[in-house]
């Protein structure tokens, strides 16, 4: 599992690894089931990019903030 630093794009730290099928998954660890996968690993960091942008739309929409995050080494 490799962890993807922030981007300009998206300021969270992504989930990148490769699903049973063979697609690379990605998710995003502080919005709970924001999860998006590609057959490549440029394609799968292009749609979460999607799913992210969704899934703080939804957000506001309901009027909720976003969730904190926070960078933990282990």
């Amino acid at each position: 599992m490799t962890a993807i630093a922030p981007q300009e794009k998206s300021p969270r730290q992504v989930l990148l690894y490769l699903g049973e099928d063979d697609y690379f998954v990605v998710e995003v660890p502080s919005f709970p089931g924001c999860i998006s996968q590609g057959k490549t690993r440029e394609e799968a960091l292009t749609n979460i990019q999607e799913a992210i942008a969704l899934y703080i739309e939804v957000l506001q929409d309901k009027g909720e903030p976003l969730p904190e995050y926070q960078f933990i080494n282990i």
